[in-house]
């Protein structure tokens, strides 16, 4: 089947590629769209600046299914999901612009994108031969089900909860700040923000996976309508000059049918799979992807 883009593979291939990535990363709180850009571009030839939209068509149909099992759960920072959606919103507008103006080649938009993969691999490695207090506060536990935040708490200063007995805390103006940095790289890249921050939020904020997962994903879901609307209203601009910036909607939708199989399970599997594992999964095919990447833009 030929897609609008120009993309030319079989219909079952998107939503079955999606399902695979969704299903793990959405454990991390992520909702795999880092992973499929690369597939988009690599596999598919899918390589104009259209791809970042319509990998956030992906987000946009794939993570509510996620994100109403976390809550249906019990699992959902909502303070933490408001202040995180505040930051990155004007920040995925400012990314989709340096997108659009800076970076419509596709060699120098994948050495970006491999950076910013990096970043997130060499985070997660990092956690996870980090400190005891790094790993105590993955939150595991050997009680599937003592899985619910407690005693949520917004201050001036701090968001705090308890979480399987354990209080935390971390400062949630640090967080807007950060996700504002965030939402910038998210519009670029096409991902929302979601992949660095819930790395961030383990590996620096020491806060527990199996809790923040739900509110990274709320966060890339609100960022990623903004994102797609954005791309969606400048188009007749940018492609009166020849350049394809319109989502591929058809194919969004495809890998997000996929997405939204895959993300549903995965949240719903997350709490009885080790922390750790979950992690090392996903920091070994970022960090590959990511060196890839860096490597072809100098060959």
């Amino acid at each position: 089947m030929t897609f609008s883009s120009g993309v030319e593979c079989s219909v079952w291939l998107p939503p079955l590629v999606s399902f695979c990535i969704s299903f793990f990363t959405s454990m991390g709180g992520i909702s795999g769209a880092f992973l499929l850009l690369p597939f988009s571009m690599n596999i598919l030839g899918f390589t104009s600046p259209a791809v970042s939209p319509t990998n956030m068509v992906y987000n946009v149909v794939s993570i509510p299914s996620g994100v109403w099992r976390f809550i249906r759960e019990g699992r959902m920072l909502w303070p933490l999901t408001w202040v995180v959606v505040v930051g990155t919103l004007p920040g995925v507008i400012v990314g989709g612009w340096i997108r659009l103006a800076y970076l419509p080649d596709p060699k120098p938009f994948k050495a970006f994108v491999g950076c910013v993969l990096l970043y997130i691999g060499a985070r997660m490695f990092m956690d996870l031969l980090g400190k005891s207090k790094s790993k105590q506060a993955a939150g595991q536990s050997a009680d599937p089900n003592d899985f619910r935040v407690n005693n949520l708490r917004l201050t001036v200063k701090a968001l705090s909860f308890t979480f399987q007995g354990q209080d935390y805390s971390t400062s949630w103006i640090g967080i807007a700040v950060l996700s504002l940095v965030v939402g910038v790289i998210g519009g670029v890249y096409g991902i929302g923000g979601g992949a660095i921050l819930a790395p961030f939020f383990v590996a620096i904020s020491h806060l527990p996976v199996y809790a923040v997962a739900g509110a990274a994903l709320m966060g890339t879901f609100v960022t990623s309508i903004a994102g797609v609307l954005f791309y969606q209203l400048v188009a007749p601009y940018y492609e009166s000059g020849g350049m394809v910036v319109s989502p591929d909607w058809l194919l969004g939708f495809l890998f997000g049918i996929g997405g939204f199989a895959g993300m549903y399970l995965g949240a719903r599997t997350q709490k009885y799979v080790p922390a750790k594992w979950i992690k090392l999964g996903l920091a070994i095919v970022v960090t590959f992807v990511a060196l890839r990447y860096i490597v072809g833009y100098f060959i």
